[in-house]
């Protein structure tokens, strides 16, 4: 189990030196939820069995330092746009900086007002949300209302991804999608449990 912790830590070693994300997430723990960013292998088993060509607009709650958010401007099109929302001012002003990219429009707000924010962008409902908010330190009351705001702000065929610790978020997503299906991919410090919901119900 060490020697798989310490590979683990030598795929992450950029990720790791990131300082703001461990400020951010020692300023405000509940709401990041971990100092690692994602590694490369999360990201790519979380959106490789998505078809990212044909969408408009995505939401991202809790973008973070943007590991995320460069893979998905990596993978969408041209005319599409990109919203990424975060409670850290800090980490939205450091997406700002780094990432000049028309199609990425970077706020600072809470995901629980994600049908003001998008009214605000003069957005119509998404084609699809990913989601690294870390619904198991939620109140309850507060992640059911989330999740059903969340489902407001998809189109018909919308879909809900997630990356989380634990498996909270899951009966969440399977009250209110059609489909709902689920992996696991240990390669990431911690290891996190994937799930990809379709058709808000």
């Amino acid at each position: 189990m060490a020697a798989s912790f310490e590979k683990l830590l030598i795929a992450n070693r950029k990720p790791v030196l990131s300082g703001l994300a461990v400020r951010e997430f020692f300023r405000n723990p509940l709401a990041v939820g971990s100092a690692f960013p994602a590694s490369r292998h999360l990201v790519e088993s979380m959106i490789a069995p998505i078809d990212w060509s044909g969408m408009a607009r995505v939401i991202e709650y809790g973008p973070g330092t943007g590991i995320f958010t460069r893979a998905l401007l990596a993978r969408l099109p041209e005319h599409a746009q990109l919203l990424a929302i975060d409670t850290s001012a800090a980490f939205v002003s450091d997406l700002r900086k780094r990432m000049h990219d028309r199609r990425l429009i970077a706020v600072r707000g809470s995901a629980y007002n994600v049908l003001n924010i998008m009214a605000d962008q003069g957005m119509d409902r998404a084609d699809c949300i990913l989601s690294g908010l870390p619904f198991s330190t939620m109140p309850p009351g507060r992640a059911e209302r989330l999740m059903d705001r969340s489902c407001r702000a998809l189109a018909p065929d919308g879909r809900f991804l997630a990356y989380q610790m634990r498996r909270a978020v899951g009966p969440l997503l399977a009250r209110r999608f059609t489909r709902v299906a689920t992996g696991f991919e240990w390669r990431n410090i911690p290891p996190c449990h994937l799930y990809w919901a379709g058709e808000p119900r």
